[in-house]
């Protein structure tokens, strides 16, 4: 008889023990993933780009105070960004080029959207210098575009490498027109 009345008893402190020992399986979980997560969500956002860098994601440039025939350096993304606007010359010597025999064939009407503005990254395709020709007392090599004083590689005025060890042209970068004298780099 004293076997039956411990059957009885047996058996319900079991199902206690067991519901308390399922809420602290869950109870440890549920912390031990909180805890998980953060300390995991500090270096994955460590691996976002920095403020500074989104604030440069894109660039304003305003034309409106460039020469014809000359160019200016804005920064954008840390690389200097060449504008240039081009006279009525530049813009025939950069069509009339025989697009094949170019190192990297590439016209200009492809490297343009307005064909009196040219947007290039002004740093050489070769080892990273920045060419000269922004400036009017700076070289522009021998097509009149810019210069690679490094190591002598040529541009001409569509960006196009023509000389030297420069094996590409160099790169335009996405812009838009915002306006007739506004461009918006990136």
């Amino acid at each position: 008889m004293a076997d039956t009345a411990n059957t009885g008893h047996g058996g319900s402190g079991d199902q206690q023990g067991s519901g308390r020992r399922d809420f602290l399986y869950l109870a440890t979980g549920t912390t031990g993933a909180i805890g998980a997560a953060a300390f995991v969500w500090p270096i994955i956002d460590s691996m976002n780009p920095a403020d500074d860098v989104l604030a440069l994601a894109t660039t304003e440039v305003d034309l409106s105070p460039i020469l014809e025939g000359t160019a200016i350096t804005v920064m954008w993304r840390g690389k200097p960004v060449f504008v240039r606007k081009r006279t009525q010359q530049e813009i025939e010597a950069a069509r009339s080029v025989d697009v094949n025999a170019l190192r990297d064939p590439e016209p200009d009407k492809a490297r343009v959207q307005k064909p009196e503005w040219l947007v290039v990254i002004g740093v050489c395709t070769h080892l990273g210098c920045i060419p000269q020709g922004n400036q009017p007392n700076e070289p522009r090599g021998n097509w009149g575009g810019w210069f690679c004083t490094c190591h002598g590689s040529h541009y001409d005025t569509a960006g196009r490498v023509r000389k030297g060890p420069a094996p590409k042209n160099l790169p335009v970068p996405t812009y838009a027109f915002v306006d007739d004298t506004t461009i918006e780099i990136g």
